[in-house]
């Protein structure tokens, strides 16, 4: 159903408390460089005990450790609000005053919240409020005076984690006997406990803030060699390093050259490709690095930052870094870098791939200016040629390809959703690059317009912008979309973790088998005959996701 076409139901909201009948705190003060300014919680099993349908102050128990990690988010000043799904007010199993008797007990043993927001229907209502929507997010984030970007929602089920994520915000499950397996395989950042959770949280909040500014260098260096992907969720890191230093040269990859010409901040780029990171190299050329030594010398860079991903050595560009002359090298390395690393960053596994790059930029002292968000961003002034048959904005995006045939969206499965789409009212866009036109014909013709081959990335960009919503899987366009904060319905093959790559701070629903054999093999071609990862998407989830997406208020930016 299109959203001018909704059922009045579906426009029900959130009731919102201030605290249990206090004011709020009122919103959020300003904030510079931070991730999350408000921590959003499920009440049953994750701040006390699930008693179903409980409104009685007296079975009120809170969880081990919660009133001390609550205390915690409170003194780093974190603001905290509860998002709840409390279906007993509409089935009659208590009232509201009740309920508020409940949520006095919880704060006489927890402290005060920020907010209570509540979603008093049951599933038949059809709401937006009712998790796994993302209305109780939204509502929040507007009661605290922020972004659902900037919230992060814990909870205990998978419900919890699609609310997040629709929202855009980030999602942490802290599983209980009662959470699914499948729902713990779909949670893209998973925590033992709260106390656990809460942790993470404040550790994440810390590592993206330097101990110090760095003082303002002439020029730096910063690497990231790989797809156009790992280029763009690199970006933020790359501004923060920009705002502290005259000039940034990029030395990037073919495959990530179109990328690297979005990014603001860049200032020159150097492309070459690096053997031990490509996916099919050649043999090294003791010539070839060289050449490219040589070329790094050129540069006169007063220090190198080296970003890469969460498996792949920056040691090897450190040792042509040392030997072209750089004096100051920052780099994440697990293995000892002996003298080649100046800057030794440590990452946990999980951790978003634009925030691990962040948190390298703090650790060499960067940060991102005042006023800049850590997502993902592109140039303004980038130039574009858009096909004549994109028609006006508010279309939906299907991109089936990808350069890592494991995480394209099968064809007859991509055909059957192009045709759902259209049979739902929405205009097509079908996507994709110039050796994927036999691809993007077959798709479109089942509904759309084919646009494959047409465009270059910039115009990708530009179309994706004026999106509705994005279907796609994990590569270059899903974070196109973040970039430009369009909702994405990701077809995600878990080859790789999608707490990790992932559309990063954008409304997103998260189609697919999430436990599917492939899962973390980092398989480029399908390890799994029929590609089961993807394969038993209903057609009609995709539509169900378009509309969630869009009937909440569709993007972040």
């Amino acid at each position: 159903m299109r959203q001018d076409q909704e059922d009045p139901y579906q426009r029900r909201s959130a009731r919102v408390y201030a605290g249990a009948g206090r004011a709020g705190r009122g919103p959020a003060g300003p904030h510079r460089g931070v991730l999350y300014d408000a921590v959003l919680l499920d009440r049953d099993g994750t701040l006390i005990e699930d008693v179903p349908y409980n409104g009685d102050p007296e079975k009120v128990r809170p969880l081990p450790g919660v009133r001390a990690a609550l205390d915690r988010l409170r003194a780093a000043g974190l603001r905290l609000a509860v998002v709840t799904n409390q279906s007993g007010l509409a089935r009659g199993f208590f009232d509201e005053e009740q309920m508020r008797a409940v949520h006095a007990r919880v704060e006489e043993l927890l402290g005060d919240f920020d907010a209570w927001l509540v979603c008093p229907h049951d599933d038949a209502d059809g709401c937006d409020c009712r998790k796994p929507a993302p209305g109780l997010v939204h509502a929040a984030a507007r009661e605290l005076g922020t972004s659902a970007a900037r919230c992060v929602l814990v909870g205990d089920i998978g419900r919890d984690v699609g609310a997040a994520l629709a929202a855009g915000a980030a999602g942490v499950l802290v599983p209980t006997p009662v959470t699914r397996p499948e729902e713990v395989a779909a949670a893209g950042w998973v925590a033992a406990d709260l106390p656990s959770a809460v942790d993470e949280i404040l550790r994440r909040q810390r590592a993206v803030q330097p101990a110090r500014d760095a003082e303002r260098v002439g020029t730096t260096l910063v690497v990231r060699s790989d797809s156009a992907g790992d280029v763009l969720v690199t970006g933020p890191a790359i501004r923060a390093v920009a705002a502290g230093a005259r000039r940034v040269v990029l030395l990037c990859g073919p495959r990530g050259r179109a990328a690297a010409e979005l990014l603001p901040g860049v200032d020159e780029i150097i492309e070459h490709p690096l053997p031990w990171i490509d996916p099919a190299p050649t043999p090294v050329d003791p010539d070839d690095m060289r050449r490219l030594t040589a070329r790094l010398a050129a540069v006169g860079a007063d220090e190198a930052v080296v970003f890469t991903s969460f498996h792949q050595s920056a040691l090897p560009l450190a040792l042509l870094l040392r030997m072209a002359g750089i004096t100051r090298i920052a780099a994440i390395s697990d293995d000892y870098p002996g003298a080649l690393v100046d800057i030794r960053h440590r990452v946990p596994v999980g951790v978003p791939e634009p925030e691990r790059a962040l948190s390298l930029a703090a650790a060499a002292g960067y940060r991102l200016p005042a006023g800049d968000e850590p997502v993902l961003r592109l140039r303004a002034d980038a130039p574009v040629t858009r096909p004549a048959l994109v028609g006006d904005p508010g279309y939906v995006v299907l991109h089936p390809g990808s350069a890592a045939s494991s995480r394209a969206c099968p064809t007859e499965l991509a055909a059957r959703i192009a045709g759902a789409l259209t049979a739902a009212g929405h205009r097509v866009l079908v996507t994709g690059g110039p050796d994927e036109r036999t691809v993007t014909a077959r798709v479109a013709a089942a509904g759309g317009t084919d646009l494959g081959g047409t465009t270059d990335l910039a115009g990708l960009a530009a179309l994706v912008a004026d999106a509705a919503a994005v279907v796609v899987g994990n590569t270059g366009p899903a974070h196109l979309a973040a970039a430009a904060g369009v909702p994405v319905v990701s077809l995600f093959a878990p080859t790789v973790p999608f707490g990790q790559w992932g559309p990063y701070r954008v409304p997103t629903v998260r189609l697919g088998d999430a436990g599917a054999p492939c899962r973390d093999t980092r398989a480029a071609s399908c390890p799994v005959p029929g590609h089961p990862c993807l394969s038993g998407v209903d057609p009609a989830e995709v539509v169900e996701a378009v509309r969630t997406l869009t009937a909440s208020g569709g993007g972040v930016r």
